[in-house]
């Protein structure tokens, strides 16, 4: 009998994984489709050469992650890449907003009326930033605070919604970084803790940047992959998981699934039942003729391209997409080009771009039009550095990774208590009703994102669930 199986090697399962073998336990991952990766994927989606992340491509979580910063992923391959500027955010008067490694570039960008109060902003939080990031998500009751001041103060700027926290800034610029900050989770900017989702984002990448992964978001699972084979874990591949009969013996299994989905494989009946999901996406990947020609310098030199003209147009799009039940006509989106500084992504000269915009759950329309209309506004001619695109909507993303319900990429809606309080309210969010079934995915805290966190929570709750037994 195993001390462990995980079903789903996504990032959370894999390190749920890897966090029991550490200490000992047998431990088997079983994952449906034929290659481990979850969210964490890189396919030839369009021509032979361009690699492309068909879910996750930039990543301010992972390399901020707790957990990851304490596993010899780097031995195994992985490698973090940085851009001149972790991100951009351009208008269509040929300027640009940046977020940068360096507060006082990121100040300096929006202006002098508002360089002050991003300062003045981040500086609390810069300095404790690991022991806040550990704090933050480990919540809830999985450890007790480090620093719990810091934690509070956090807190007490996050929790109210990010249409709030903007009223410190004076000007557009800074207000429409920040909104598409939050944006990042296809939260309406007007919801409770928004605040904190921009803040984690600004303050991650002022630390360690928005790094992607050499060689395309793959390389994450792989490392996580080679490590737990190190540890003597084992790993299925190609391996579906309709019930709990399918799998082996052992004293503890663990989902990196979706809500909906461990319920019915585990006959949980409606106990998940108010659930919500979120919005979908509708993504295109792109193999391009050269880079991006995007209008603002800064925007050429950043790894990751946020699309919006100002926060009311965000926020629109956020809005329809997410209450009106339509897709927006100027959709707000997010880019990342990783051939800035990822010369394996493609062949010699050519670039590979990843676009993605918010619709509503289970959309079946196409985008793409409205996408690329709104890129030549801030990239005029890039229609004529398109070699192939890739598209896929809700139904699509659905179709490749079962967790994106109604292509919801965040495994349930980051909005209202189920920002902090997922799957359901409870103390102990990774239990279920069955003491030796446990859930890990990022339908659990602290939410969406490569860093694996929810995976470590999870192994806690099992591991004193073994030691217990």
């Amino acid at each position: 009998m195993l001390d462990a199986v995980v079903v789903g090697a996504g990032p959370n399962g894999l390190t749920a994984a890897v966090e029991l073998a550490r200490r000992g336990f047998s431990v088997a991952v079983f994952e449906a489709r034929d290659t481990v990766g979850g969210g964490a994927r890189t396919e030839e989606l369009t021509l032979p050469g361009f690699r492309h992340d068909p879910c996750s491509a930039a990543h301010p979580l992972a390399i901020n992650s707790p957990v990851f910063r304490t596993m010899p992923l780097e031995r195994y391959g992985l490698e973090w890449l940085h851009a001149e500027l972790p991100m951009a955010h351009p208008f269509t008067d040929g300027t640009a907003a940046v977020l940068s490694r360096s507060v006082a570039e990121t100040a300096a960008s929006f202006g002098p009326r508002d360089a002050g109060a991003y300062r003045r902003l981040v500086a609390p939080f810069l300095p404790n930033w690991d022991t806040l990031a550990r704090d933050f998500m480990s919540l809830p009751l999985t450890a007790l605070p480090r620093d719990p001041v810091t934690l509070a103060r956090f807190g007490m700027v996050g929790l109210p919604p990010s249409t709030w926290l903007t009223r410190r800034f004076r000007d557009e610029r800074a207000k429409t970084l920040f909104a598409g900050l939050v944006a990042h989770v296809m939260a309406p900017l007007n919801g409770f803790a928004t605040g904190a989702i921009g803040l984690v984002f600004a303050l991650a990448a002022h630390a360690r940047g928005w790094p992607v992964a050499r060689g395309g978001s793959q390389s994450i699972s792989d490392a996580l992959t080679a490590y737990l084979k190190d540890l003597g874990g084992l790993v299925h591949t190609d391996y579906e998981v309709k019930r709990l009969d399918d799998l082996p013996p052992a004293r503890a299994y663990v989902f990196d699934t979706s809500p909906t989905a461990l319920a019915r494989i585990a006959g949980f009946g409606r106990y998940y039942e108010g659930y919500k999901y979120g919005p979908g996406v509708f993504k295109v990947d792109y193999a391009l003729d050269g880079p991006v020609p995007w209008t603002a310098e800064e925007a050429r030199a950043a790894g990751t391209v946020q699309i919006g003209a100002n926060s009311a147009e965000i926020g629109a799009a956020l809005t329809a997409a997410s209450r009106e039940g339509r897709a927006p006509d100027k959709p707000f989106m997010i880019t990342v080009q990783p051939g800035v500084v990822d010369p394996t992504r493609a062949p010699e000269g050519k670039q590979v771009f990843w676009a993605y915009g918010h619709v509503p759950s289970g959309w079946t329309g196409d985008l793409t039009e409205a996408m690329e209309r709104q890129l030549e506004r801030f990239a005029p001619g890039f229609r004529d550095r398109v070699l192939a695109r890739a598209t896929a909507g809700p139904p699509e993303l659905a179709a490749r990774n079962a967790n994106y319900i109604g292509g919801d990429i965040a495994s349930g809606a980051v909005s209202g208590l189920q920002i902090l309080l997922r799957p359901k309210l409870s103390l102990s969010p990774y239990s279920t009703p069955h003491p030796a079934v446990f859930i890990c995915s990022s339908a659990t805290p602290p939410g969406p994102g490569v860093h694996g966190m929810s995976g470590h929570n999870a192994a806690k709750a099992v591991w004193r669930r073994l030691r217990q037994t």
